[in-house]
């Protein structure tokens, strides 16, 4: 990805040294969220600030088993011109009798906390204040970072490419069917600008349809398009150009090229300057299940989406002066979610696949200083684990209520009775993934309804039950509330 402009740099310094002259009397921490498709960011980010704020049994955030946060509450976020994010409508989705699932976020939003606890040691020691801007972003923007630094050429090459694998080409079929007879060099017509567009954006929705589909291909922006929707700058599409023709001007390639560059000066770079580059840590939250399940090829889309991902971040260790006019994404967080779906058995594997993954890209990110680390997690936890009896094998399983409609073989559940099932367990190694010859990891469950949580003896309500979000918080914010 190219850097920046000089324009860019200036104004992120100047803002990152207002952050942090205010930092010097209040330690500020500007924590990104965001996760691929079904990936539970909204979700997780509910879970984070509820278990904060009511004060839940965090062990492994040090902080919070030593009894050092002493108070942790939300006040007004920073940034007027970006939206709140509704924590109190996703927490109030989430529990009672009519439990559910909050709806995903379709836009950034941002929530600030301010964390009351007493330094462990030092000359500081004593009771100090850390606040916590929580931007919680969609997936889909992340991975259009990767376009800064491509043309239009390219950009097409690339993704025609990925249409014609067999895992996509049923979904690309009436998109590439009419790329066929689309001329490059033709007039740049309107009309067909928008048709050939519209195909295209018909084939990204199927591919998010799919219950399996994990990465996307950008523009992200066409499945969210917001108050640009019929925009000449989301209205293009890719285009077959020979390796040996260059775009000109006047022809329909032409048009499409100006319009996706409109697209990266017009929605990719005003999100990369004036909320990205400000991250100082970063989760990003995959559902790796689903790749999973859909095999190797899927799998392989999801390293070079993961991949693109980290090379977007400016990482490293920051310095006092880079701190201040320069500030990095010091640590970067891969979570593989929705652990609650296989027994604790597999919890490690799961995060050994995940670590996979990101192998490659976080050895270039560690190299530059920054702080790396894969797990799996479930924010909230949805089933509790049982043992089930099939033929004269015992198997470990999990109990949970699947939601209305879900269905497992011939059953189909009721959205009220509990059910156990034997979801599978993945591979010891997690370089047997991507080995097409190995057994077929199938690891599939139903989507559970969220747990019923009761309120304690004293009538207080009780967050849900989770798994590994207190380690997330520890690589995240721990070493800030020392």
């Amino acid at each position: 990805m190219s850097p920046p402009s000089y324009l860019d740099e200036a104004r992120n310094a100047a803002l990152a040294f207002g952050d942090s002259l205010l930092g010097l009397a209040r330690p500020r921490l500007r924590l990104g969220v965001t996760g691929l498709s079904r990936s539970g960011k909204t979700v997780f980010t509910t879970a984070l600030i509820q278990n904060l704020i009511e004060g839940a049994r965090l062990p492994v955030l040090k902080a919070a088993a030593d009894g050092r946060i002493t108070r942790v509450r939300l006040v007004p976020q920073p940034d007027p011109d970006v939206p709140r994010f509704p924590y109190e409508a996703h927490r109030a989705a989430l529990s009672g009798p009519d439990r559910r699932w909050p709806e995903s976020t379709r836009r950034i939003a941002e929530l600030r906390v301010e964390i009351d606890y007493e330094r462990a040691s030092g000359w500081f020691k004593g009771p100090a204040t850390l606040t916590l801007d929580i931007v919680d972003y969609p997936g889909e923007w992340l991975l259009d970072l990767a376009l800064i630094g491509v043309d239009y050429k390219a950009w097409s090459r690339q993704a025609i490419a990925d249409a014609r694998k067999a895992h996509r080409i049923g979904s690309a079929k009436p998109w590439l069917d009419d790329l066929a007879v689309r001329d490059p060099s033709g007039p740049p017509d309107e009309l067909a600008a928008e048709a050939a567009s519209d195909l295209f954006k018909a084939y990204l929705a199927r591919l998010r349809a799919d219950p399996e589909a994990v990465a996307v291909t950008p523009p992200g922006r066409f499945l969210m398009p917001g108050d640009l929707e019929g925009s000449p700058a989301l209205t293009f599409a890719p285009l077959e150009i020979a390796p040996d023709t260059e775009v000109a001007p006047g022809t329909l390639a032409g048009l499409m090229a100006d319009r996706y560059e409109a697209y990266k000066r017009v929605v990719v770079t005003p999100f990369f300057r004036d909320h990205f580059a400000r991250l100082d840590r970063q989760i990003v939250l995959v559902d790796a299940l689903a790749a999973l399940d859909a095999g190797p090829p899927a799998l392989a889309d999801l390293e070079t989406a993961l991949g693109q991902a980290l090379t977007a971040f400016s990482v490293g260790r920051n310095s006092w002066l880079t701190s201040l006019f320069a500030p990095r994404i010091e640590r970067v967080l891969f979570a593989a979610t929705k652990a609650d779906h296989i027994h604790h058995t597999s919890h490690d594997r799961l995060a050994a696949v995940m670590s996979h993954l990101v192998a490659r890209a976080a050895a270039r990110a560690q190299g530059a200083g920054a702080k790396v680390e894969a797990m799996a997690l479930a924010a909230v936890r949805a089933t509790r684990e049982v043992r089930i009896k099939q033929g004269r094998e015992d198997l470990p399983a999990i109990a949970g209520v699947p939601e209305a409609g879900e269905r497992v073989g011939d059953e189909v559940f009721d959205g009220i009775a509990e059910a156990a099932i034997f979801p599978g367990e993945l591979p010891e190694r997690p370089e047997a993934i991507f080995d097409p010859k190995a057994q077929s990891w199938q690891v599939r469950a139903p989507r559970f309804r969220p747990p019923l949580v009761l309120p304690d003896a004293g009538g207080r309500s009780q967050p849900p039950p989770q798994i590994r979000l207190d380690r997330a918080l520890e690589f995240l914010i721990g070493d800030r509330l020392a």
